[in-house]
């Protein structure tokens, strides 16, 4: 009988995991999904699902004299950005690119990279109290380096 039971979890157990790390895909997927396309689409609705408050989005910028340092960008400037950016809707091509690798899943938390036309994003991702996949923390750059500056 032992046998039996034990076997039966093995059966249902890799399924329940499995289950579970597809939903979490899915919802990873669709938070960075809403992150981009809140942008391209211009609905800062979309940006705010997307991200927690303590956004923390970062990458290295060249001031005017060449030196560098980490310009940041927050939860708030981002709905911003969202709002405003691609307003005329000439930001981005009619088909953009939008490639995402889901890197890592570790329980509650994820790590993926979103490839773009003119950037690339690294962002981390937790999961909320109510289940829902947030964007914490991001680290960006553009294809050509030369375009950070000021």
């Amino acid at each position: 009988m032992c046998r039996v039971m034990i076997f039966a979890l093995l059966a249902v157990f890799p399924f329940t995991i499995s289950a579970n790390a597809t939903h979490d895909r899915e919802r990873i997927h669709r938070a960075v999904l809403d992150y981009i396309e809140s942008q391209h689409k211009v609905r800062p609705d979309m940006m705010k699902r997307s991200l927690d408050n303590k956004l923390a989005k970062r990458t290295y910028w060249q001031a005017k004299d060449g030196s560098e340092f980490i310009m940041e960008t927050n939860f708030d400037t981002m709905l911003k950005v969202a709002e405003a950016y691609n307003k005329n809707g000439n930001k981005f091509p009619s088909s953009p690119r939008v490639d995402i690798q889901i890197m890592d899943i570790d329980r509650r938390v994820a790590s993926v990279k979103l490839t773009v036309d003119e950037w690339m994003d690294y962002l981390h991702l937790y999961k909320d109290k109510n289940k829902k996949w947030k964007i914490i923390n991001v680290l960006w750059q553009y294809h050509d380096a030369k375009k950070h500056k000021s």
